[in-house]
């Protein structure tokens, strides 16, 4: 009987009780979407770099080594000779290794020496490769591939001609304008710093220095770009080093070599260890956001309270009649606890489906404009577990009104007030 008096109830009363059913969804569908986006962009930072065993660089924190040979956020310590880097790769338990070199830029874009053989060991989200949306791989010596953000930033299409900078800064103060490259290819969006990175061989960052020293050009030494091309290339040092194992068992084996080994100072890490851990440090602000989206329910929750008491004084009658013709006092209390309880269980429902449609329709777009994959899937237990909250305190607020109203008595209801 509750239940029926309740549907009519907000029958009669549809305008305002579809806007608090509208304002509960909305809050709902900013809740569980903000905790798709936070899963989302965890899981997106956990696959940032998939199917690396080991990063070998010069001997620093395992954060700090992450940072600049995955993020390219700030400076290695020291490099790595080739000498070790040669050393590491010719041990029985390495699958392959692929070099890394970093220390110029060009409009504020980190610029990465390597070879051929990143293109097919980078991998990222589940395993998935570096895919091409225009050009291939470096073929020449000053052929460059540039990320997605690279050329939507600056206008590149392959085949023009860039000009990198030595030092990190935006702005270029010492550039190695004599040596320009060409733009061969141009990577799909990734979501990863890859983005974000202009790529070139390791014999390029060899050639456009081989008339340098100290960070500065020799006067008076200069090199033109044939003449470079019948050098010996071969570099003497390296930043750092994505390594591949044969057996998963050897990772630690091989760790602990590498941060013992006697020639010079190197640390190895596991990306999967030291992207949990820097994880710890900057995830903070997912806390931050589902703070926010509760404060956003509990106000749409608010608001239906709030509804429901200015409305009471409107509704003395009806209790009066409905106490006239036998409605108890408890049923007067669970007929406005029912109200509360339906309307949040309608806009929890209609916010469930408002996600679904918004990731349906913006997923695409997301993903290609932010690199950021979000899943359409059931509900988790986290959020079933949430939307369960939300319908229990909704049922729980409307409690107040529902205490007011048990308190009305009938000769009050029935009484004229001028």
């Amino acid at each position: 009987m509750v239940p029926r008096l309740a549907l009519q109830s907000l029958g009669n009363r549809a305008l305002t009780a579809s806007l608090t059913v509208l304002a509960i969804a909305f809050s709902v569908m900013l809740l569980l979407g903000v905790e798709r986006v936070r899963t989302g962009a965890r899981q997106s930072f956990a696959d940032t770099i998939s199917g690396t065993d080991l990063i070998v660089g010069a001997r620093s924190g395992s954060i700090q080594l992450l940072l600049y040979s995955v993020f390219r956020i700030g400076n290695a310590t020291n490099n790595v000779t080739w000498r070790s880097y040669d050393d590491i790769a010719k041990r029985p338990e390495v699958a392959w290794i692929v070099p890394l070199s970093l220390g110029d830029s060009h409009h504020g874009f980190r610029v990465m020496g390597t070879t051929p053989e990143f293109f097919e060991r980078y991998k990222y989200r589940h395993g998935q490769k570096l895919a091409f949306a225009a050009g291939a791989p470096f073929g020449d010596l000053f052929d460059a591939v540039i990320g997605a953000d690279v050329a939507k930033a600056l206008g590149y299409k392959v085949g023009d001609l860039i000009v990198v900078a030595h030092g990190l800064g935006s702005v270029a103060f010492v550039e190695h304008a004599d040596k320009p490259f060409r733009v061969a290819g141009i990577l799909a969006k990734t979501g990863t710093p890859v983005d974000r990175t202009v790529l070139v061989s390791l014999g390029a960052i060899e050639a456009i220095h081989v008339d340098w020293q100290s960070g500065m050009p020799v006067p008076g030494e200069e090199i033109s770009a044939d003449q470079v091309r019948q050098m010996d290339l071969k570099p003497k040092a390296i930043t750092a080093a994505l390594v591949g194992l044969k057996s998963k068992l050897a990772t630690f084996k091989l760790q602990r070599a590498i941060n013992e080994y006697a020639q010079e100072p190197l640390s190895a890490i596991m990306p999967g260890a030291a992207l949990q851990e820097l994880w710890g440090l900057v995830g903070t602000a997912e806390t931050a956001l589902s703070v926010v989206s509760a404060m956003v329910v509990a106000t749409a929750l608010l608001g239906m309270v709030t509804m429901i008491l200015t409305t009471l004084n409107e509704r003395r009658r009806e209790m009066a009649i409905l106490r006239s013709v036998g409605a108890r006092p408890t049923t007067i209390l669970g007929l406005l606890a029912t109200e509360a309880g339906l309307l949040t269980l309608a806009g929890v429902a209609l916010g469930v489906a408002l996600l679904y449609a918004a990731l349906m329709l913006l997923r695409p777009w997301v993903d290609a404009t932010y690199g950021l994959n979000l899943d359409i899937d059931a509900p988790t237990q986290r959020e079933w577990l949430m939307l369960a909250t939300i319908v229990l305190a909704g049922f729980l607020a409307g409690l107040l009104p529902a205490a007011r109203a048990y308190r009305l008595s009938l000769a009050d209801g029935m009484t004229v007030r001028t």
